[in-house]
């Protein structure tokens, strides 16, 4: 089974729906018993750090994805269920996040008018490294991004994919274990997006070429 995190700020039918568009089904789910006995686990989000994270404790989903990450499971992050992996958001403030991946999550401080935030639409994605879920993936392809804060991770090796944007090349993938996440929003980046999802799903957790 493929769990879909529902912690009240996720894009879940457009997950659901790019999980059915590759052949399979995706449970969405608060329960944190589920996501402890999933194949893989998807984290997707659409909102603020501070009320995410507000709603995941209050779940019992924070402690549930700490101990699928440390199983193994094959976890994916997509935008806000990105951020929130890392130690601490710039976002309402300033927000402690889960800790799962070393490093801040920041915001775009444009130098140029042109550079509207959030950054709303296509852009390209530099790989960096070889990866199993962006197998078949061309470096330069574009994703689907609605943000205005970015993964600035503490280790440099824990970048997969960086991307250029307001004045900066900011970190748009990160992979680190058993866990691949994306500032861009996979299920809304047509047969690109699919083909990350449907490697995610055939992918075992392990970093190999």
């Amino acid at each position: 089974m493929t769990a879909i995190i529902d912690y009240h700020a996720g894009n879940l039918t457009s997950v659901r729906l790019a999980l059915e568009a590759v052949g399979a089904k995706g449970a969405v789910t608060s329960d944190p018993a589920d996501i402890a006995s999933a194949d893989h686990v998807i984290f997707p989000g659409v909102g603020a750090a501070a009320a995410a994270m507000e709603n995941l404790r209050a779940l019992g989903l924070d402690a549930a994805i700490r101990a699928a990450v440390d199983a193994g499971t094959p976890f994916l992050g997509i935008c806000l269920g990105t951020q929130i992996l890392f130690d601490f958001s710039e976002e309402d403030g300033g927000t402690d996040t889960l800790g799962i991946l070393p490093g801040a999550v920041r915001r775009f401080h444009p130098v140029s008018a042109r550079d509207k935030v959030p950054h709303m639409g296509w852009n390209q994605v530099a790989l960096v490294r070889r990866h199993p879920v962006f197998a078949g993936v061309p470096d330069g392809s574009d994703f689907y991004f609605v943000h205005s804060f970015y993964p600035d991770p503490a280790r440099d090796e824990d970048s997969l994919g960086r991307t250029d944007f307001a004045g900066i090349t900011f970190t748009s993938a990160v992979a680190r274990r058993n866990v691949v996440a994306t500032q861009f929003h996979i299920e809304k980046s047509g047969k690109t997006g699919l083909r990350v999802l449907a490697n995610f799903l055939a992918w075992d957790g392990k970093e190999g070429a």
